[in-house]
């Protein structure tokens, strides 16, 4: 979801509605009224970069969702909510999946289901206690597959130390779907004192990433277009909780947490620059890219910047804290190969730039979709 949203003003009274006419009809979608770039003003229908991750979901949320259901709690939301309830700060999220193919180097749609969702409470600090699980299976699908899936989901979860608790399925008819996809839900404690969001970023905060970039999207296409890189990848999927608990052990006082996954790290800091109101800047040289990924998008003209990931992190950390907070990472087994790879600037607020090898720079933009579909 995206972070900033506005609210639409209503259409005004239609003077031929009949005091029985539904309420609903007063609530629709002020079209003239959105200033956004095609499609979503020029095309009538949804088209697969709405659900990329990049610009077009940013705006299909800000124009069609936020003003049909917006209220304070999804006005602040960044990759789950932060809400109180009984006097418990609690981290809430939900994710769908429709990952083609199912299987793919290193995991499965329901190792996604999984990790996708409990590292979205990650990002705030919280573990995930509850996940819930909404299966949609086509008909004719093999109970093989479905048993594989289930199975993967149940050790993902055994893995993130988070229980399934609740559940429902359904099936449609077959050629209305694409085997199965899934709908997880969780809930988590935020720990007292933790407090991560794009609005505390400060000029001259740290910016690190936990790993090397891109796998997951490049598994995905591998196995998707039969292509083979010389060197096979395997997604990069897996559950952050505990990375993030060795960083906040150091200190509570990281600044925010993103998981960049449909969009790349390039849509992570875009939006955390754009929420922040300042700028980052970011060394090209310093984010780690497996050779076999740069080899594939070099050879597909992808930047690896805007590639999924399934198991990495971005943080935001004061500069005082960069080093223990790196130090602790690398420690772990998710953050081998963290680095420092940027800062964040007075300058150019709300733009990412990256300063390149040849020592230029450019400017990293905000993805309008997503470079490859279907890839969570």
């Amino acid at each position: 979801m995206a972070e900033t949203t506005t609210r639409t003003p209503r259409e005004p009274a239609d003077p031929a509605r009949t005091p029985d006419a539904p309420a609903a009809a007063d609530v629709r979608p002020d079209v003239l009224g959105w200033t956004c770039p095609a499609p979503l003003r020029d095309q009538p229908r949804v088209v697969m970069g709405h659900g990329g991750g990049g610009a077009m979901s940013a705006e299909l949320v800000e124009h069609v969702f936020a003003p049909a259901f917006g209220g304070p709690a999804l006005d602040r939301i960044g990759d789950s909510a932060a809400v109180e309830l009984g006097g418990a700060r609690l981290a809430f999220s939900t994710d769908s999946f429709v990952v083609r193919p199912l299987f793919f180097p290193g995991g499965s749609i329901g190792d996604l289901a999984v990790n996708g969702t409990v590292n979205d409470l990650a990002m705030r600090g919280a573990r995930a206690a509850y996940l819930s699980c909404g299966f949609i299976l086509e008909e004719g699908v093999e109970m093989e597959v479905l048993g594989r899936v289930a199975g993967a989901m149940g050790a993902a979860a055994r893995a993130a130390g988070v229980e399934v608790a609740t559940g429902d399925t359904k099936v449609v008819e077959a050629g209305h779907g694409d085997g199965v996809y899934i709908n997880t839900s969780a809930v988590g404690l935020i720990p007292a004192g933790v407090d991560l969001r794009p609005q505390r970023v400060r000029p001259g905060d740290a910016v690190l990433v936990s790993g090397a970039v891109g796998a997951h999207g490049i598994a995905i296409l591998s196995v998707r277009e039969g292509m083979e890189f010389g060197v096979g990848v395997e997604s990069d999927c897996a559950p952050l909780g505990g990375l993030v608990d060795a960083m906040l052990a150091v200190t509570p006082d990281l600044h925010v947490l993103r998981d960049p996954t449909r969009g790349g790290l390039a849509a992570s800091l875009n939006e955390i620059a754009a929420a922040s109101g300042t700028g980052v800047v970011i060394e090209e040289r310093a984010v780690p890219v497996p050779e076999p990924v740069a080899a594939a998008c070099a050879f597909l003209g992808l930047d690896p910047l805007l590639v999924a990931n399934e198991g990495k992190l971005v943080a935001f950390v004061p500069r005082e804290h960069a080093d223990a907070v790196l130090d602790a990472m690398r420690a772990h087994p998710l953050g081998r190969e963290a680095a420092v790879i940027g800062e964040a600037v007075e300058d150019h607020p709300g733009m990412v730039v990256a300063r390149t090898g040849l020592g230029g720079t450019r400017v990293v933009d905000m993805p309008l979709g997503e470079q490859l579909p279907r890839i969570c």
